[in-house]
Protein backbone atom coordinates (compact mmCIF):
# COMPACT_ATOMS: atom_id res chain seq x y z
CA UNK A 1 0.00 0.00 0.00
CA UNK A 2 1.43 3.58 -0.57
CA UNK A 3 1.91 5.87 2.22
CA UNK A 4 0.84 8.65 0.11
CA UNK A 5 -2.72 9.80 1.20
CA UNK A 6 -4.91 9.39 -2.03
CA UNK A 7 -6.81 12.99 -1.12
CA UNK A 8 -3.54 14.75 0.20
CA UNK A 9 -1.50 16.02 2.91
CA UNK A 10 -4.77 17.30 4.63
CA UNK A 11 -6.51 14.35 4.32
CA UNK A 12 -9.76 13.47 3.24
CA UNK A 13 -12.14 16.30 4.77
CA UNK A 14 -16.20 16.96 4.27
CA UNK A 15 -15.26 19.90 2.22
CA UNK A 16 -15.04 17.39 -0.41
CA UNK A 17 -18.93 16.64 -0.65
CA UNK A 18 -20.44 19.23 -2.92
CA UNK A 19 -24.57 18.17 -2.15
CA UNK A 20 -26.19 14.77 -1.23
CA UNK A 21 -29.41 16.57 -2.01
CA UNK A 22 -31.53 13.76 -2.42
CA UNK A 23 -29.87 10.96 -0.95
CA UNK A 24 -30.74 9.20 2.48
CA UNK A 25 -28.55 7.78 4.73
CA UNK A 26 -29.44 5.89 7.62
CA UNK A 27 -27.13 5.33 10.78
CA UNK A 28 -27.07 2.97 13.98
CA UNK A 29 -26.08 4.57 17.30
CA UNK A 30 -26.59 8.45 16.06
CA UNK A 31 -27.39 10.68 18.88
CA UNK A 32 -24.26 10.99 19.89
CA UNK A 33 -20.40 10.54 19.36
CA UNK A 34 -19.07 9.79 15.65
CA UNK A 35 -23.14 8.64 14.84
CA UNK A 36 -24.29 11.96 16.17
CA UNK A 37 -21.02 13.70 13.98
CA UNK A 38 -21.85 12.16 10.82
CA UNK A 39 -25.29 13.06 10.78
CA UNK A 40 -24.24 16.81 11.21
CA UNK A 41 -22.22 16.92 7.86
CA UNK A 42 -24.54 14.62 6.35
CA UNK A 43 -27.32 16.91 7.26
CA UNK A 44 -25.51 19.74 6.22
CA UNK A 45 -24.81 18.80 2.90
CA UNK A 46 -28.64 18.23 1.84
CA UNK A 47 -29.06 14.63 2.54
CA UNK A 48 -31.94 12.91 4.92
CA UNK A 49 -30.53 11.08 7.79
CA UNK A 50 -32.60 8.63 9.49
CA UNK A 51 -31.41 7.80 12.77
CA UNK A 52 -30.98 3.68 14.35
CA UNK A 53 -31.29 3.99 18.23
CA UNK A 54 -31.91 2.67 20.77
CA UNK A 55 -33.61 5.03 23.07
CA UNK A 56 -36.13 7.52 22.18
CA UNK A 57 -35.38 9.99 24.72
CA UNK A 58 -31.97 10.68 24.10
CA UNK A 59 -33.05 10.45 20.08
CA UNK A 60 -35.38 13.10 19.97
CA UNK A 61 -33.09 15.54 22.11
CA UNK A 62 -30.60 14.95 19.05
CA UNK A 63 -32.51 15.63 16.52
CA UNK A 64 -33.68 18.97 18.74
CA UNK A 65 -30.33 19.79 18.51
CA UNK A 66 -29.54 19.18 14.94
CA UNK A 67 -32.46 21.07 14.07
CA UNK A 68 -31.43 24.23 16.41
CA UNK A 69 -28.05 24.23 14.98
CA UNK A 70 -29.12 23.37 10.79
CA UNK A 71 -32.58 24.67 11.10
CA UNK A 72 -35.62 23.51 10.91
CA UNK A 73 -35.75 22.25 7.43
CA UNK A 74 -33.02 19.38 8.65
CA UNK A 75 -34.36 16.14 7.20
CA UNK A 76 -33.59 14.12 10.22
CA UNK A 77 -35.88 10.97 12.04
CA UNK A 78 -35.20 8.08 14.11
CA UNK A 79 -36.43 4.19 13.93
CA UNK A 80 -36.26 2.37 17.34
CA UNK A 81 -33.86 -0.64 17.35
CA UNK A 82 -31.55 -2.49 20.17
CA UNK A 83 -28.70 -4.24 18.42
CA UNK A 84 -28.52 -6.39 21.32
CA UNK A 85 -31.89 -7.59 20.43
CA UNK A 86 -32.26 -9.79 17.21
CA UNK A 87 -36.55 -9.00 17.15
CA UNK A 88 -35.50 -5.60 17.69
CA UNK A 89 -33.68 -5.44 15.04
CA UNK A 90 -36.11 -7.50 12.60
CA UNK A 91 -38.87 -5.07 13.91
CA UNK A 92 -36.56 -1.90 12.87
CA UNK A 93 -35.86 -3.72 9.73
CA UNK A 94 -39.56 -3.92 8.53
CA UNK A 95 -40.31 -0.94 10.05
CA UNK A 96 -37.49 1.08 7.58
CA UNK A 97 -38.30 -1.00 4.71
CA UNK A 98 -41.95 0.19 5.11
CA UNK A 99 -41.05 4.11 5.76
CA UNK A 100 -37.66 4.54 3.94
CA UNK A 101 -37.98 4.13 -0.07
CA UNK A 102 -34.14 4.57 -0.61
CA UNK A 103 -31.12 3.73 1.47
CA UNK A 104 -27.63 5.48 -0.60
CA UNK A 105 -25.91 4.00 2.58
CA UNK A 106 -26.33 2.32 5.90
CA UNK A 107 -23.52 2.90 8.00
CA UNK A 108 -23.24 0.87 10.88
CA UNK A 109 -21.80 2.91 13.50
CA UNK A 110 -23.05 2.20 16.89
CA UNK A 111 -21.23 -0.10 19.28
CA UNK A 112 -20.51 -1.26 22.95
CA UNK A 113 -17.02 -1.36 24.34
CA UNK A 114 -14.95 -3.00 26.98
CA UNK A 115 -17.60 -4.60 28.87
CA UNK A 116 -16.08 -5.72 32.23
CA UNK A 117 -18.40 -8.48 33.42
CA UNK A 118 -19.43 -11.15 30.83
CA UNK A 119 -23.38 -10.06 29.75
CA UNK A 120 -25.71 -12.21 27.57
CA UNK A 121 -28.12 -10.69 25.52
CA UNK A 122 -31.72 -12.62 25.83
CA UNK A 123 -30.66 -14.16 22.21
CA UNK A 124 -28.00 -15.94 24.28
CA UNK A 125 -24.84 -14.13 23.07
CA UNK A 126 -21.75 -12.34 24.48
CA UNK A 127 -23.08 -9.06 24.50
CA UNK A 128 -20.50 -7.24 22.71
CA UNK A 129 -20.58 -9.75 19.87
CA UNK A 130 -24.33 -9.61 19.76
CA UNK A 131 -24.73 -5.84 19.56
CA UNK A 132 -21.25 -5.12 17.14
CA UNK A 133 -21.31 -7.68 15.27
CA UNK A 134 -24.38 -9.99 15.15
CA UNK A 135 -26.81 -7.21 15.48
CA UNK A 136 -25.46 -5.57 12.34
CA UNK A 137 -25.18 -8.55 10.47
CA UNK A 138 -28.73 -9.51 10.53
CA UNK A 139 -29.62 -5.47 9.68
CA UNK A 140 -27.58 -5.55 6.66
CA UNK A 141 -29.27 -9.04 5.33
CA UNK A 142 -32.64 -7.38 5.82
CA UNK A 143 -31.94 -4.26 4.26
CA UNK A 144 -29.92 -5.73 1.75
CA UNK A 145 -32.84 -5.81 -1.09
CA UNK A 146 -33.24 -1.98 -0.63
CA UNK A 147 -29.52 -0.72 -0.51
CA UNK A 148 -29.16 -2.92 -3.96
CA UNK A 149 -32.55 -1.37 -5.61
CA UNK A 150 -31.13 2.24 -4.79
CA UNK A 151 -27.27 1.23 -5.62
CA UNK A 152 -25.62 2.45 -2.05
CA UNK A 153 -23.69 1.03 0.01
CA UNK A 154 -22.86 -0.64 3.12
CA UNK A 155 -20.32 0.79 5.80
CA UNK A 156 -19.16 -0.70 8.49
CA UNK A 157 -17.49 1.48 11.40
CA UNK A 158 -14.93 -1.15 12.80
CA UNK A 159 -12.30 -0.30 15.15
CA UNK A 160 -8.23 -0.64 15.17
CA UNK A 161 -8.92 -2.96 18.40
CA UNK A 162 -9.17 -5.59 15.73
CA UNK A 163 -5.50 -6.08 15.85
CA UNK A 164 -5.80 -6.46 20.18
CA UNK A 165 -6.63 -9.85 21.79
CA UNK A 166 -6.15 -13.20 20.01
CA UNK A 167 -6.19 -11.67 16.33
CA UNK A 168 -8.83 -14.38 15.19
CA UNK A 169 -12.13 -15.83 16.35
CA UNK A 170 -12.64 -17.70 19.34
CA UNK A 171 -14.49 -20.79 17.65
CA UNK A 172 -14.78 -23.11 20.07
CA UNK A 173 -16.43 -20.69 22.95
CA UNK A 174 -17.34 -17.64 21.01
CA UNK A 175 -19.49 -16.13 24.58
CA UNK A 176 -15.76 -16.49 26.18
CA UNK A 177 -17.54 -18.78 29.14
CA UNK A 178 -13.90 -19.41 30.33
CA UNK A 179 -11.63 -16.83 29.27
CA UNK A 180 -14.12 -13.18 29.19
CA UNK A 181 -11.89 -10.29 29.49
CA UNK A 182 -13.26 -7.00 27.98
CA UNK A 183 -10.68 -6.38 25.89
CA UNK A 184 -10.06 -9.30 24.34
CA UNK A 185 -13.72 -9.85 23.64
CA UNK A 186 -14.29 -6.22 22.39
CA UNK A 187 -11.35 -6.89 19.41
CA UNK A 188 -13.13 -10.13 18.90
CA UNK A 189 -16.42 -8.33 18.03
CA UNK A 190 -14.98 -5.57 15.88
CA UNK A 191 -13.00 -8.28 14.08
CA UNK A 192 -15.90 -10.15 13.07
CA UNK A 193 -17.36 -7.09 11.92
CA UNK A 194 -14.22 -6.66 9.53
CA UNK A 195 -13.83 -9.51 8.39
CA UNK A 196 -17.23 -9.72 7.53
CA UNK A 197 -17.02 -6.75 4.98
CA UNK A 198 -14.48 -8.46 2.90
CA UNK A 199 -16.07 -11.66 2.97
CA UNK A 200 -19.52 -10.05 1.85
CA UNK A 201 -17.44 -8.51 -0.73
CA UNK A 202 -16.30 -11.91 -2.01
CA UNK A 203 -19.89 -12.89 -2.41
CA UNK A 204 -20.94 -9.58 -3.88
CA UNK A 205 -18.67 -9.93 -6.72
CA UNK A 206 -19.51 -13.94 -7.09
CA UNK A 207 -22.87 -13.35 -7.71
CA UNK A 208 -22.43 -10.56 -9.98
CA UNK A 209 -23.89 -8.17 -7.50
CA UNK A 210 -22.10 -5.00 -8.84
CA UNK A 211 -24.12 -2.03 -7.69
CA UNK A 212 -23.33 -2.68 -3.87
CA UNK A 213 -20.19 -1.36 -2.19
CA UNK A 214 -19.01 -2.37 0.91
CA UNK A 215 -16.41 -0.09 3.17
CA UNK A 216 -14.59 -0.79 6.42
CA UNK A 217 -13.03 2.35 8.34
CA UNK A 218 -12.49 3.45 11.58
CA UNK A 219 -12.50 6.03 13.72
CA UNK A 220 -9.48 6.50 15.31
CA UNK A 221 -8.99 7.46 19.11
CA UNK A 222 -12.49 10.41 19.35
CA UNK A 223 -13.38 11.63 22.31
CA UNK A 224 -16.79 10.04 22.49
CA UNK A 225 -18.82 8.28 25.45
CA UNK A 226 -18.73 4.97 23.95
CA UNK A 227 -15.80 4.05 26.94
CA UNK A 228 -17.91 6.01 29.47
CA UNK A 229 -21.29 4.14 28.55
CA UNK A 230 -19.69 0.79 29.16
CA UNK A 231 -15.73 0.37 30.28
CA UNK A 232 -14.67 -0.68 33.58
CA UNK A 233 -14.76 2.64 36.36
CA UNK A 234 -10.57 2.05 35.67
CA UNK A 235 -11.20 1.99 31.87
CA UNK A 236 -12.80 5.45 32.48
CA UNK A 237 -10.58 7.11 33.62
CA UNK A 238 -7.55 5.72 31.99
CA UNK A 239 -10.07 7.25 28.56
CA UNK A 240 -10.42 10.17 30.64
CA UNK A 241 -6.88 10.86 30.98
CA UNK A 242 -6.23 10.34 27.53
CA UNK A 243 -8.97 12.63 26.22
CA UNK A 244 -7.12 15.66 27.54
CA UNK A 245 -4.16 14.42 25.59
CA UNK A 246 -3.25 15.24 21.72
CA UNK A 247 -3.37 11.07 21.33
CA UNK A 248 -7.32 11.85 21.16
CA UNK A 249 -9.39 13.78 18.46
CA UNK A 250 -12.93 15.05 18.47
CA UNK A 251 -15.34 12.82 17.90
CA UNK A 252 -16.49 15.17 14.88
CA UNK A 253 -13.00 14.08 13.14
CA UNK A 254 -14.17 10.54 14.43
CA UNK A 255 -16.46 10.92 11.73
CA UNK A 256 -14.95 11.25 8.64
CA UNK A 257 -14.05 8.18 7.78
CA UNK A 258 -17.42 6.73 8.03
CA UNK A 259 -18.85 9.91 6.24
CA UNK A 260 -16.46 9.69 3.66
CA UNK A 261 -17.04 5.70 3.02
CA UNK A 262 -20.62 6.65 2.51
CA UNK A 263 -19.97 9.48 0.12
CA UNK A 264 -16.95 9.79 -1.83
CA UNK A 265 -16.79 8.26 -5.97
CA UNK A 266 -14.53 5.74 -6.39
CA UNK A 267 -13.32 4.55 -3.76
CA UNK A 268 -11.36 1.09 -3.44
CA UNK A 269 -13.40 -1.64 -1.40
CA UNK A 270 -10.66 -3.80 -0.22
CA UNK A 271 -9.12 -0.61 1.50
CA UNK A 272 -9.62 -0.14 5.18
CA UNK A 273 -9.76 3.72 5.86
CA UNK A 274 -9.24 6.16 8.99
CA UNK A 275 -7.21 8.84 10.86
CA UNK A 276 -3.14 7.76 9.18
CA UNK A 277 -1.12 9.34 11.92
CA UNK A 278 0.94 7.34 14.46
CA UNK A 279 -0.86 4.25 15.76
CA UNK A 280 -3.75 5.26 13.52
CA UNK A 281 -4.97 7.04 16.02
CA UNK A 282 -5.59 10.83 14.58
CA UNK A 283 -4.24 12.27 11.63
CA UNK A 284 -5.52 12.94 8.06
CA UNK A 285 -7.98 10.51 7.03
CA UNK A 286 -7.43 7.81 4.09
CA UNK A 287 -6.15 4.35 3.46
CA UNK A 288 -4.76 2.43 6.66
CA UNK A 289 -2.84 -0.51 6.68
CA UNK A 290 -4.87 -3.91 7.30
CA UNK A 291 -3.04 -7.15 8.85
CA UNK A 292 -3.45 -10.27 6.74
CA UNK A 293 -5.64 -11.99 9.90
CA UNK A 294 -8.33 -9.27 9.03
CA UNK A 295 -8.68 -11.55 6.02
CA UNK A 296 -8.20 -15.05 6.37
CA UNK A 297 -10.32 -16.66 3.90
CA UNK A 298 -10.96 -20.20 6.01
CA UNK A 299 -12.36 -17.87 9.19
CA UNK A 300 -14.27 -15.39 7.20
CA UNK A 301 -15.84 -18.61 5.43
CA UNK A 302 -16.50 -19.96 8.84
CA UNK A 303 -17.67 -16.86 10.18
CA UNK A 304 -19.80 -16.04 7.83
CA UNK A 305 -21.95 -19.51 8.54
CA UNK A 306 -22.34 -19.05 12.08
CA UNK A 307 -23.52 -15.62 11.35
CA UNK A 308 -26.64 -16.98 9.37
CA UNK A 309 -26.79 -19.75 11.82
CA UNK A 310 -27.02 -17.66 14.39
CA UNK A 311 -29.67 -14.93 13.44
CA UNK A 312 -31.47 -17.57 11.02
CA UNK A 313 -31.00 -14.61 8.08
CA UNK A 314 -29.32 -14.88 4.47
CA UNK A 315 -28.74 -12.62 2.22
CA UNK A 316 -30.73 -12.43 -0.58
CA UNK A 317 -27.99 -12.40 -3.50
Amino acid sequence: MSTTNQFGKKGWTPERIHTLEGKTYLITGANSGTGFEASKILLSKGAKVVMLNRNPKKSTAAITALKQELGNDADVSFIKIDLGELASVRNAGEEILDKVPRIDALICNGVIAQVPKQVITVDGFESQLGVNHYGHFLLQALLFPRIEVSKGRIVVVGSEGYKMGIRTIQFDDMNWDKNYQANDVYSQSKLAQIISVYELQDRLSAAGKNDVKVYACHPGASATSLIKTSGSRTMRFIWYLLTLSPLVQSAEKGSYPEVMCATEDDLDQKGFYGPTGRNYWTGPVGECKLEPHAKDKEVASKLWAISEEQTNQKFQF
